[in-house]
């Protein structure tokens, strides 16, 4: 039972699950950084001139306390107080909200890229079918099927087509 538990494992982790999901939470957390800087240091600034020169990281409510004699989040509550920090909740909203973009973009790019290389069109019904079919499913000739590596794209092909396809998207 336990030798069964180790063999299936070792399947799980040369499959590269394992390795697929770290370096998907190492670049992750490192986007992170980035992104809370965007937010932070780039975005929220003008955002807060434009309404009045407001710092979106000190809007908080004081729930327990004097209220009016403290003029930061960090004076508030070493002092005591109990503060309802909504400012620091627009900036991580904000945060979340451009990193789910850009991961949007990102997995919208990948898909169109793959999608492509493993379809290919019936020459009978001219409909899209997968590459590697031997009957269309839609007119259902029988077609010989393409050789699809596991490899279609090269990693610098890859690299390429996303970077044309961010400068699309950035014009």
């Amino acid at each position: 039972m336990f030798n069964n538990f180790l063999c299936e494992f070792k399947s799980f982790i040369e499959k590269g699950n394992a390795i697929d999901m770290a370096v998907g939470i190492i670049v992750g957390s490192t986007m992170t950084g980035v992104v809370n800087s965007l937010v932070k240091d780039i975005i929220m600034p003008p955002i807060g001139l434009l309404i009045g020169g407001v710092d979106f990281s000190q809007l908080f409510i004081v729930l327990s306390g004097e209220g009016a004699r403290y003029s930061t989040v960090a004076a508030a509550q070493s002092a005591g107080a109990t503060t309802l920090n909504i400012g620091l909740f627009i900036n991580s909203l904000t945060s979340f909200l451009i990193t789910m973009f850009a991961m949007f973009l990102f997995v919208r790019t990948v898909n169109k890229i793959r999608g492509k290389s493993l379809k290919r069109t019936c020459p009978y019904c001219k409909s899209s079918i997968d590459a590697m079919a031997t009957k269309c499913p839609n007119c259902c000739s029988e077609v010989k099927p393409e050789k699809v590596e596991k490899s279609i794209i090269d990693s610098t092909v890859l690299v390429s087509k996303i970077k044309r396809k961010i400068k699309k998207v950035i014009k």
